[in-house]
């Protein structure tokens, strides 16, 4: 998600000067002589893009550049020169891989709930450590973006949302905070690590190998992997979903056995709903359809934020790699503060508090005069942007069942995708006002953190199942009525559907 922050950064470049600048080094010129080749920004700044007639006094565009090889050896961006009138092409680059998980969460997710977890996770692990150590020897830029848009299909909605549905399928509702949330700080611990590597290998492409290794990881699960018995279930597959819970309780030293006996039946009624679910089911019927639009917005948001700030560490003014690192580290406490609070407050009220915050952070800081306290406000908007993202996850797998599950994911995925590939092209909005992207960001977290307030609460509730138990759970339970009364008196509708629901969950 985040190499290019590495990969294809772009140092602090200025026009190479005729006669003081021999090669592409940054050299360190007296202010007298910059001042006499390289005009100035309104703001005091050089600029990066122009130079001086020393004869007519006229400023003309540059077409050679030298950059500061301070904590960067070669980049992409240095490699092809996508500064200045190019800068559009560095930003291109990121927003193709999140085109390409656009297209993947489209495709795989649909194909997850058809064929299964396990074989889409698996695949595309080989295909992830394929394209992952292919990009690094793409010869040129338009192979690069190819190579890039193929590993974003395979890499996130290829992996890791049918990783983390089948996380959340394995277990039962008193771990699914735990799970879920430790899934999202190995996440974290990625971000640490590519800035780690970064920081220790300065050749780009023996660095993006690295990095296209760590999928071989992923591999393993070919035999390592059960399919979700949850999904088994679902689509009527009840004697293979019997002895991988058989094999559970075994190695759990649990003396229960399950028995198919009494559970012909209730199989072959998921077999018969899960045969016509998938994608267009989540906006059929209105319950899920405003359910399923609330959580596309949330995961929009809540990407272009977070996205925004872990892809700006490039441009801050100290260590790239360490403002990285930080923003990594930052959120292994948010985690720990989840799993406490979110079986607490509950996956709403927490989801809406972190982002109206989180945002109003972001609106304060790019407002206020750089420093220790802007920056620390940025960190501030990073840790609570993380506990929603983190909490989304979660609450998005809740709030659907299990034959569209992974289609619910997928789309929320590409929501993100979406928000992610227009992210690096909104920075370029700094060229006119460097607070216009940060207040984008800021707004757009502000009205979904709001909107959060309308989706039913998820906290001990059990996974539904089929379309019926998602189109009726939640119905009529938004934060105002849990405010205003003791609660809702049938969250699920009616009676009937709740029982249902409540004895399918028990039996399985």
């Amino acid at each position: 998600m985040v190499t290019l922050v590495t990969v294809a950064a772009i140092p602090e470049h200025r026009c190479k000067i005729p006669n003081y600048d021999t090669d592409e080094s940054f050299a360190h010129l007296n202010t007298s002589i910059l001042d006499t080749y390289i005009p100035r920004l309104p703001s005091g700044k050089i600029d990066s893009c122009s130079l001086i007639n020393t004869t007519t006094n006229a400023i003309y565009k540059c077409d050679s550049w030298v950059f500061d090889n301070t904590y960067y050896g070669t980049t992409r961006a240095v490699e092809w020169k996508l500064v200045c009138d190019r800068r559009w092409m560095a930003a291109l680059t990121q927003s193709t891989y999140m085109f390409g998980v656009f297209t993947g969460a489209l495709w795989l997710g649909n194909l997850a709930d058809k064929v299964g977890r396990k074989p889409v996770f698996c695949w595309s692990a080989v295909l992830q450590v394929l394209f992952g150590v292919g990009v690094a020897f793409t010869p040129e830029y338009i192979s690069f973006l190819i190579m890039r848009f193929l590993y974003g299909i395979v890499g996130s909605a290829g992996s890791y949302i049918p990783g983390f549905v089948l996380t959340m399928e394995l277990v039962g509702p008193s771990k699914r905070s735990i799970c879920g949330i430790a899934f999202q700080a190995v996440f974290a611990l990625g971000l640490m690590l590519v800035a780690g590597w970064g920081a220790i290998i300065k050749d780009i492409k023996l660095l993006q190998i690295i990095y296209g290794c760590h999928a071989l990881l992923l591999c393993g699960h070919f035999w390592l992997m059960d399919e979700s018995p949850r999904w088994l279930w679902a689509n009527g597959r009840a004697s293979e979903a019997i002895s991988i819970l058989n094999r559970a309780l075994k190695m759990n030293k649990s003396s229960v056995t399950i028995t198919p006996d009494n559970i012909s039946t209730a199989s072959e009624k998921k077999q018969a709903n899960g045969e016509q679910a998938g994608i267009l089911n989540l906006f059929q019927t209105p319950n899920l359809r405003k359910k399923t639009f609330n959580i596309m917005l949330c995961w929009f948001a809540n990407s272009l934020v977070y996205y925004g700030l872990s892809l700006s560490t490039g441009s801050m003014n100290d260590n790239p790699f360490l403002m990285l690192f930080l923003m990594g580290f930052v959120e292994m406490p948010c985690y720990v503060v989840t799993i406490y609070l979110m079986d607490r407050l509950g996956r709403r009220s927490l989801t809406s508090f972190a982002m109206i915050t989180g945002g109003i952070c972001c609106i304060i800081a790019v407002n206020i005069k750089g420093g220790p306290v802007s920056t620390t406000l940025i960190f501030a908007g990073k840790f609570l942007i993380a506990i929603s993202f983190a909490v989304l996850y979660n609450y998005s797998a809740e709030l659907f069942p299990t034959v569209i599950r992974n289609s619910a994911m997928g789309v929320g995925a590409m929501c993100a995708r979406t928000s992610g590939a227009l992210t690096p092209l909104l920075t370029l909005l700094d060229s006119f006002d460097p607070k216009i992207p940060a207040m984008i960001f800021s707004v757009v977290s502000l009205v979904s953190g709001a909107l959060v307030t309308l989706l039913p609460e998820t906290l001990n509730k059990p996974m539904q199942q089929t379309i019926e138990d998602g189109e009726a759970f939640g119905a009529g339970d938004t934060c105002f009525s849990a405010m205003f009364s003791k609660g809702v008196k049938d969250e699920h509708g009616n009676g009937k559907a709740k029982t249902e629901m409540e004895v399918d969950n028990a039996r399985y």
